[in-house]
């Protein structure tokens, strides 16, 4: 039994290991480093009861506008979980860039990321998007590019602060790396795709509302 354990843990690491190593070419702290593409993709993260940006996510935004006004992208792609009508991950985020001056043209909003291998499917099957920088902080960074040119996107990261340093963190990417490789092994589907809003067109035509509309896509 101990030493089906410790095979077990050996995999774990060797897993999160291969994917830390094979990303880190592609993943920039420096936004005059990072390489121009189509688009920037904020993955979601918590919100306050109030709607408010939770100090990470705010760091992912922020990263997002620092891009565009860096000219290293021309759309931003804003996904997250908005599965229940009483909790929005990305509205809030729209409006933050909105107000920072992002015209609502180039922000898509994505209602339908509800974990990071679905957000990279429909990046490239709804939204048709072929390149990316993915704004998230370090510790998600290597799973997140690792699926996104798994599915063929020419993803790159940019790391958006350092977040909040929990050892948590770093533990649950884990069992998230296991579940990536699963998912891509098993190319899994994710369970709304829908109507498709080309990335290269106007963003507008996801601000829908509370989104119920696209919650269901």
């Amino acid at each position: 039994m101990e030493a089906a354990i410790v095979v077990v843990v050996l995999i774990l690491f060797v897993v999160v290991g291969y994917i830390d190593y094979e990303t880190r070419p592609y993943i920039f702290n420096s936004i005059t480093d990072v390489p121009t593409t189509q688009t920037a993709l904020v993955l979601g993260a918590s919100v306050t009861s109030t709607g408010a940006l939770s100090p990470v996510l705010k760091e992912r935004a922020d990263e997002a506008v620092a891009l565009y006004r860096a000219q290293k992208v021309s759309k931003i792609l804003v996904t997250g979980d908005d599965a229940a009508v009483s909790y929005n991950e990305v509205d809030p985020v729209g409006r933050y860039l909105n107000a920072q001056g992002i015209p609502e043209r180039d922000i898509f909003l994505d209602h339908a990321g509800f974990d990071t291998y679905s957000s990279m499917y429909r990046a490239r099957d709804v939204f048709g998007v072929s390149s990316v920088i993915i704004v998230s902080q370090p510790f998600h960074l290597p799973r997140a590019v690792f699926i996104a040119r798994e599915l063929g996107l020419n993803a790159y990261g940019a790391a958006a602060g350092q977040g909040e340093l929990f050892l948590f963190n770093d533990v649950r990417e884990i069992p998230a790396s296991i579940k990536a490789v699963y998912d891509l092994a098993a190319l899994r589907v994710p369970k709304y795709l829908g109507e498709k809003y080309p990335i290269g067109g106007d963003g507008s035509a996801t601000w829908i509302g509370t989104s119920t509309a696209l919650r269901v896509n």
